[in-house]
């Protein structure tokens, strides 16, 4: 490591010197010798895999230093595996958008497509949503699309019903429910880690550029029923297993060349950590090559940044949640990730009449307008019927 360091200060000297072929040849020269150096980086930590420490995170290193501007909309399994993808490709073919996020394992813990890898069908319960994964990636391929898969970590209902014991049970044995009938793994289980990284690892040899783990945490209110679940767990607190499992996961996924990001709840930027569900904005952040906080404005309540229905003033939610985006990343320093936010392209109707307003161009561009004044530049749309916009000023 210590002659790595060194010929990145050797390499700080050559600037942008141009060498015997012309000013543009330095710059190639410098520019291959960084790749270098990065990828040597990345494998040193990769080889230190098994070693994690949520309060020692290691040098933060890009694997993709040349990756785009990230402008991107959500996408399911059905949609990309169906008819709506024609649609969907057509947008980022006549628009800036160039990213799509693909679900590869879903919400209730399906892997989307017919998998053939032994230890994912042990595992979990593939599903041909998508049928043909291959054909998938060589058709974004043809349409330059950025390829990012969307892996749903501890929310898996199909894993925790095929093993309890990576679940939490209740006192009679079964297994616990959140009101909407789903249930978790543990956060604390290494095979539970290592099944979802499986996974990831799949994602990157088919082509996904980029990684985005969701549900990175405990389920909502652990901490009002942690005491009366039986579950495995160590002596770290939940906030540093969280960590350290994307910890793990960056230093793993590295070397294969895709970068690591991960989901979180958008109100996190703006309070001290939230140590019930195990989620602290700036470890995770830390750990990360990109952070997507979900700062979608209907799921601020009265109040927030001094609106009184924040679903009807995205410009001024998204403004203010920027601010303390940037605010609470300053702990981080040359930790720092990319700031992609997810924002909205739906309209929240169950906020009920006179606290909600139908989205469309305006409340887009507002958004999108506020994030660009607070100088961040790249963004994830949310539509959950994957139906956008026509029209935005991306």
């Amino acid at each position: 490591m210590n002659i790595v360091w060194a010929i990145m200060v050797m390499l700080g000297a050559l600037g942008g010197t141009a060498d015997p072929g012309g000013a543009a040849g330095g710059t190639s020269i410098k520019s291959s010798v960084e790749t270098a150096i990065n990828s040597a980086i990345i494998h040193s930590q990769g080889a230190e895999a098994g070693a994690v420490n949520a309060d020692n995170p290691p040098a933060k290193v890009d694997p993709q230093p040349g990756a785009p501007l990230v402008k991107g909309i959500y996408v399911t399994a059905y949609s990309a595996g169906g008819e709506r993808m024609a649609k969907l490709l057509k947008l980022l073919d006549d628009t800036d958008l160039n990213s799509m996020v693909i679900d590869i394992k879903d919400d209730a813990g399906y892997i989307t497509y017919p998998t053939q890898n032994a230890k994912l069908k042990k595992m979990g319960k593939p599903q041909p949503f998508i049928k043909d994964i291959s054909a998938l990636m060589a058709r974004l391929k043809k349409h330059n699309v950025y390829p990012i898969a969307r892996i749903v970590v501890f929310k898996d209902t199909v894993l925790a019903k095929k093993n309890p014991k990576l679940s939490f049970r209740n006192p009679d044995g079964s297994l616990w429910k959140n009101g909407g009938g789903d249930s978790f793994v543990n956060p604390y289980s290494k095979e539970v880690w290592d099944y979802n990284i499986e996974i990831a690892k799949e994602a990157a040899k088919l082509g996904f550029k980029e990684i985005q783990f969701d549900y990175v945490r405990f389920p909502e209110g652990f901490e009002k029923k942690a005491g009366k679940l039986t579950y495995a767990k160590t002596d770290k607190s939940r906030v540093d297993a969280v960590a350290e499992f994307v910890q793990y996961a960056r230093k793993q996924l590295a070397p294969l060349g895709v970068r690591v990001s991960v989901d979180i709840f958008g109100y996190a930027a703006s309070v001290p950590a939230a140590e019930g569900i195990g989620q602290d904005f700036v470890k995770i952040s830390e750990n990360v090559d990109v952070i997507s906080p979900m700062v979608y404005p209907s799921h601020y309540s009265t109040g927030w940044y001094g609106v009184k229905d924040p679903d009807k003033n995205p410009y001024k939610v998204i403004k203010g949640s920027m601010a303390d985006t940037h605010k609470k990343l300053e702990a981080t320093k040359h930790l720092k990730p990319v700031i992609r936010p997810w924002i909205q392209d739906f309209t929240a109707s169950w906020l009920g009449s006179g606290h909600y307003v139908k989205y469309g161009k305006k409340q887009v561009d507002d958004q999108i307008r506020a994030m660009k004044e607070a100088g961040v530049d790249e963004y994830l749309l949310w539509s959950a019927s994957n139906r956008y916009t026509p029209g935005v000023n991306y």
